[in-house]
């Protein structure tokens, strides 16, 4: 009797047991879930925190990792194509393994499964999907998977991928549940980080407007606005590069007039081609032209000139090799597009945007307008000078050469009442010299008021634009001086003849001095003009090139003149080229 009732007391208490174990067990999946869904919200306040877009994407992923336990997180950006990922950013991979991977991930196999299909996917095993491609050498082992996208505005972003859940275990419909609840809070942060960097972007577009719009106000010259255009579209931007081309005169090519960043030397005074480049692309249809990765792109961007110029060509050097993202944008619009800006990100960086480009064009906008006020200054300051050669042609007339005269006239009525014969002589001899010497300002007075002079076509103006437009080339202004009357005293043909030779010998410093100086200078005694050209490069070497010598030796023999020629190694060049100077 009594040991039925004592089997009738252990059964309740052992019933107990098990309903308190029971009890048990979901307080503490009660308090797991409690856990969890803390844990969830940290990583939710922790990502909304953030401002700036890398940090953010960063902090997502870090964060998934911890919510689902995974030994490997990864989230993938798509690109521009919506088919392919720009970037991809990793938890749980060393440095040493990324770089014995190699490149990341372009968005094949499972990966560019969630790109097609932006749902969220749950692997026992990796290798079983029809997807899956297998991995590439040195990459670590990954069996169980979870993918879920990434949405901002109904948009997807990317997609963060988690593989091997710690212990062994494998990712749940709970874990694909917190995976999902984080990607909708990601979603907004990534809007946020976004707004944030566009807001800051037209802040920096705001200033450097204002600052390029006092530069032009204030009487900058046309080279120090676009210089200063350049830099600031170059920062605004986050390129490395920044280069200015404008198109040569009856060419069908552009040359790069500025260039400021990386590797700026290089890029000074290289020639392409209009047709088919990219800088020329955006020229001739007016519109902005980008590239995905400049590095790559199948545009040619070197060109062949017409025979006359291709001593300023650059042949098939390759160029821009180590460079990613590019935009080009026409200066301009219409008619009137006076060249192209050429914006360039480092390899790896994002594609520029349409909302990037388009404050660019009003930047572009306002290159055109330095241009065309550095022009109109241009042309004030040449009616200012025309104006004041007037008055001195007009002094000179009214004023010197009447006293001159009058002078000349005393002394020859002086000279009859001298008896001494040396002193006669010598009054006589002053005479002359005063007769000359109103000969010389007649000829300056012709050379003030002469309509090559007036319309900037003598032969002074054209060899002092000659020599600025070999500056962008050269990298460095040469130094130029002129003495006697050069437009007056040369003809019109030795005078184009003068101006060939000089752009002959200045290419020739450029393409093979590799100097940092250069002389010219330009002179006539009424009977020759000279041209010297030296410069303190590397010299001749004796198997070097010499047609562009040949030929403007020739030029001189066709004159009457001559060319001499003086060059050592590590001294420097110096061309004189000397002919008569005409019948004008």
């Amino acid at each position: 009797m009594e040991s039925s009732e004592g089997a009738r007391v252990r059964l309740p208490q052992l019933r107990l047991d098990e309903l308190l174990e029971e009890l048990q067990a979901r307080l503490d999946a009660a308090r797991g879930t409690r856990d969890r869904v803390h844990s969830l919200l940290e990583a939710v306040l922790s990502v909304g925190r953030e401002l700036d877009l890398r940090q953010v994407l960063r902090s997502i992923v870090e964060a998934a990792a911890v919510l689902v336990e995974a030994q490997y997180a990864a989230l993938g950006v798509i690109g521009p194509d919506g088919k392919r990922l720009s970037d991809f950013l990793t938890v749980g991979v060393s440095e040493e393994q990324i770089a014995e991977i190699g490149h990341y991930p372009e968005g094949h196999g499972i990966l560019g499964e969630l790109i097609r299909h932006p749902e969220p996917l749950r692997l026992t095993k990796l290798s079983e999907h029809p997807s899956s491609y297998g991995f590439p050498a040195h990459h670590p082992p990954m069996n169980s998977f979870l993918g879920v996208p990434i949405r901002v505005r109904d948009q997807v972003f990317g997609n963060l991928y988690l593989t091997e859940k710690r212990g062994g275990a494998q990712f749940d419909d709970e874990d694909e549940s917190v995976l999902s609840t984080l990607a909708v809070a990601a979603g907004v942060a990534i809007d946020n980080a976004r707004l944030y960097e566009e807001s800051q972007r037209r802040e920096l577009w705001l200033r450097a407007g204002a600052e390029v719009t006092h530069s032009l106000l204030s009487g900058g010259s046309g080279s120090e606005v676009l210089r200063l255009i350049a830099e600031r579209a170059m920062e605004s931007t986050g390129a490395v590069l920044a280069v200015v081309a404008v198109p040569m005169e009856d060419t069908g090519s552009l040359v790069i007039e500025l260039a400021i960043g990386q590797d700026a030397e290089s890029y000074r005074g290289l020639v392409l081609p209009v047709e088919g480049s990219l800088l020329g692309t955006a020229f001739s249809t007016v519109a902005p032209v980008t590239s995905a990765d400049m590095s790559r792109d199948e545009r040619p961007q070197t060109g062949v000139l017409p025979a006359e110029d291709r001593g300023r060509a650059t042949g098939g050097t390759p160029r821009f090799g180590g460079l990613g993202p590019a935009v080009a944008v026409p200066i301009g619009a219409g008619d009137r597009v006076r060249g192209v800006v050429l914006l360039v990100r480092e390899a790896g960086q994002t594609v520029f945007s349409a909302k990037e480009t388009e404050p660019l064009k009003g930047f572009a906008a306002q290159a055109a307008v330095a241009m065309e006020l550095a022009e109109r200054r241009d042309d004030a300051e040449q009616m200012a000078v025309l104006e004041d050669r007037d008055r001195i042609a007009r002094d000179l007339h009214d004023l010197a050469i009447q006293r001159l005269f009058a002078t000349g006239m005393t002394l020859q009525s002086a000279g009859r009442f001298i008896e001494h014969p040396e002193a006669s002589e010598r009054v006589l001899r002053a005479v002359d010299d005063l007769d000359e010497t109103i000969k010389i300002i007649r000829s300056t007075i012709f050379g003030l008021r002469s309509r090559d002079s007036v319309a900037g076509q003598g032969l002074r103006a054209r060899a002092m634009r000659a020599v600025g437009e070999a500056a962008p080339v050269l990298g460095f202004p040469p130094s130029l001086r002129m003495e006697g009357l050069l437009d007056t005293h040369v003809s019109r043909e030795v005078a184009d003849h003068v101006l060939a030779v000089l752009s002959e010998a200045l290419t020739n410093v450029a393409r093979h001095a590799r100097a940092d100086q250069a002389r010219v200078v330009l002179e006539t005694d009424g009977h020759e003009v000279r041209l010297t050209v030296s410069d303190n490069g590397v010299g001749i070497p004796p198997d070097g090139r010499r047609s562009g010598l040949l030929n403007m030796a020739e030029r001189a023999r066709q004159l009457g003149g001559d060319l001499k020629l003086t060059s050592s190694q590590g001294d420097g060049t110096t061309v004189v080229w000397h002919v008569p100077v005409g019948e004008r």
